[in-house]
């Protein structure tokens, strides 16, 4: 039986925008905020075309709408986004250090904030803030492990 090897590769296309606001934390809030702010919008705009190519039918109506959506929903979203980079930002120059520890406590702060920003009780917000601990260090694993 011959042996075989399978490669795949794939890469994704890569938009270069830059936004210099002349201080490195807005630098990085703002870039936070366009960037998941961006995915939210894209979000939004695949559910709403799958709901309108399932009904059959789009109307004025139905763009008004998603476009609401789309900046409500980019704006929240691009704000924890933004909320959390300048964070984890702010957290490794106290620290003098790039590990994992600044994204848990990014999240931490950025997870409780949301939650307190959202009038939530005092247990929720304890969770927010494990949550977002749990969820960017999680990611920052995810993302060096290749």
């Amino acid at each position: 039986m011959a042996g075989g090897k399978l490669s795949l590769s794939a890469s994704s296309p890569r938009v270069d925008f830059h936004v210099d606001m002349g201080n490195p934390f807005l630098n990085r809030a703002a870039d936070g905020f366009l960037t998941i702010g961006a995915v939210a919008v894209t979000k939004v705009v695949a559910e709403d075309t799958y709901h309108c190519l399932r009904k059959g039918s789009v109307s004025e109506h139905t763009l008004k709408e998603t476009f609401k959506k789309m900046c409500k929903e980019g704006a929240y979203w691009g704000a924890v986004g933004g909320t959390y980079a300048g964070m984890e930002y702010s957290i490794r120059r106290i620290r003098d250090r790039n590990d994992w520890k600044n994204a848990l406590l990014g999240g931490f702060i950025t997870g409780a904030l949301v939650s307190a920003a959202s009038k939530k009780s005092r247990d929720e917000v304890v969770k927010g803030a494990i949550t977002g601990g749990a969820v960017a260090t999680a990611a920052r694993f995810i993302n060096h492990l290749g």
